[in-house]
């Protein structure tokens, strides 16, 4: 069963980590999460509320992590996916998460990513001459990265696949599927006589 690594760590968004966890292992692969140290993590939830100028952030679900960035072979992985939040605005500084996030660029290998995530992606260079969705907020960020922002809901290049937050859902994690399914098919069982 190929294995998926989920990186991201405290005040991740809820849905951002939880929805791809829960689709991968739907359709057989399975989900590993990384994190600072292996620990259960606080997810946040972000809502934008009627007359606010941004989102409020407010206490979400609790979710293991299982390993530590420290702790990770990336070539044990067949793709990683990186939720926003505001987990990517402290992850991107620790070098184990730069080494990760290099090795799956460098291997060509898949990629999804969305909202804050791009941040992260930015600090460890790898976003030059890419084109990505995010936050829309974000969109300086992304090009000072040396990459086109493109304002979709699902933006697939090459290996990578980007969405700017969790409204987004449907159509990056079916993209992002596609690719995955492409590079690393999960064994379909054979039916039995019985079935």
């Amino acid at each position: 069963m190929p294995k998926v690594l989920i990186l991201t760590g405290d005040a991740a968004e809820a849905l951002e980590v939880i929805y791809p966890h829960q689709r991968l292992t739907e359709e057989g692969y399975e989900a590993v999460v990384a994190a600072l140290s292996p620990k259960l993590l606080q997810l946040v939830v972000h809502e934008m509320v009627p007359g606010n100028d941004t989102f409020v952030e407010k206490p979400g679900y609790h979710w293991p992590a299982d390993v530590a960035f420290s702790d990770v072979d990336p070539s044990d992985y067949a793709a990683i996916i990186i939720p926003g939040g505001r987990a990517p605005e402290y992850i991107r500084n620790n070098p184990d998460f730069i080494r990760i996030v290099q090795y799956f660029f460098k291997e060509n290998l898949p990629v999804a990513h969305l909202c804050h995530a791009s941040i992260a992606l930015a600090t460890a260079g790898v976003l030059k001459g890419r084109r990505i969705a995010a936050f829309p907020e974000l969109k300086s960020d992304v090009e000072a990265a040396g990459a086109e922002f493109v304002n979709a809901e699902v933006v697939v290049d090459g290996p990578m696949v980007s969405a700017r937050a969790y409204p987004d859902h449907p159509a990056w994690m079916r993209e992002f599927m596609r690719v995955l399914r492409k590079r690393s098919p999960v064994a379909v069982p054979v039916a039995t006589a019985a079935e």
